[in-house]
């Protein structure tokens, strides 16, 4: 692997004057730029990031601790920060702390160990030891998705309030009145702004929430069925479940069809956070989408924005219904009857 040294000798230049031109130095006449490019193109020369980040004290280097890769909204959350990273110049590494906080913990300490120059993470509860004396030290963080409150980082999320109530707006008007949630688990901030909305929602049309209609479960699909599964067998059992999870919803449409029953025949189904999937299922699944990507970029640039000493605020981005054919149609008018004519 040829050297800073090599890339010098080719170029007939001292390797100050190739430091220089390499870190991009204005002082730097036009002919040794180019006798250096043309010497590092010849030579296939790559700088050493490691001594760049001794010399720098940057790494150029983000790191995102995501709570659960297999979670199809947190593959497409890490693939478009890691596209506006890139086109920043930064590159990411990705730790998955699958729903665990120490796991996060570790992912956090591994990723400051690695001198990285911030931090992008979606907090798996409300504050983990590792990750909060991060956030105390002053590390360049940015909560996304979720957050912590009370803590002093900038938050990167959606918001769903509004497609929440649009949700129940359309059931309500196809004729659903026993509603019930399968909720996120309460040390998330997501899992309780979904259950918070939903029943406010219900509010509005007069609408209750009984305790018999509020599911726990954990973001996972096996929660999903389990408190399906207890929905089905109350004596009353609700008219559509609301999934504040796609793979809950996942896991709900599996109870339901293991029992011979059918969505939206025998109950109706939504869920938070829409997924490719959702279009080919059977039926396909109503959803409230989230503008992931946009969120991944809104991100990195705000995390980029405090690396480099400038504010990088929160920014809130509203989420949108989308309506397919999992929870039914409303009912057709009665066709008004035929006029008979009288024949002359």
């Amino acid at each position: 692997m040829a050297s800073i040294k090599d890339v010098a000798a080719e170029a007939g230049l001292s390797v100050a004057t190739v430091s220089r031109v390499l870190n991009g130095h204005p002082s730097v006449s036009q002919d040794a730029r180019r006798r250096v490019t043309a010497a590092v193109e010849r030579l296939g020369y790559r700088p050493n990031a490691v001594a760049r980040s001794l010399r720098t004290d940057q790494t150029r280097t983000l790191g995102l601790v995501i709570s659960d890769v297999m979670n199809p909204y947190f593959t497409e959350l890490a693939r478009s920060v890691e596209e506006e990273a890139r086109a920043l110049g930064y590159s990411v590494i990705i730790g998955n702390a699958d729903e665990r906080p120490d796991l996060q913990d570790h992912h956090v300490t591994t990723l400051l160990d690695r001198r990285i120059d911030g931090l992008l993470v979606s907090p798996t509860d409300g504050g983990s030891p590792g990750m909060l004396g991060a956030a105390q030290a002053g590390t360049p963080m940015v909560f996304v998705d979720r957050w912590i409150p009370g803590v002093d980082v900038p938050v990167v999320r959606s918001d769903g309030r509004a497609a929440v109530r649009d949700l129940v707006a359309h059931l309500h008007g196809i004729g659903h009145r026993r509603l019930a949630i399968i909720a996120g688990p309460a040390a998330t901030t997501t899992g309780r702004e979904r259950v918070d909305a939903f029943r406010e929602a219900l509010g509005a049309y007069g609408l209750a929430l009984p305790d018999a209609y509020v599911g726990q479960g954990d973001f996972q699909a096996a929660s999903g069925r389990r408190v399906t599964e207890g929905f089905l067998d109350l004596a009353e059992p609700p008219e559509a479940v609301f999934a504040a999870d796609n793979l809950m919803a996942l896991g709900a449409l599996d109870a339901v069809r293991a029992r011979g029953l059918r969505v939206p025949d025998d109950i109706a189904l939504a869920a938070f956070d829409d997924i490719p999937w959702f279009v080919h299922t059977d039926p396909p699944v109503t959803a409230i989408a989230q503008p992931t990507r946009e969120l991944g970029r809104a991100a990195v640039r705000a995390l980029v924005d405090r690396i480099e000493g400038r504010t990088g605020a929160s920014v809130t981005l509203p989420a949108r219904l989308v309506v397919r054919r999992s929870c039914g149609e409303p009912a057709s008018p009665e066709p008004p009857s035929p006029v008979r004519r009288s024949t002359p």
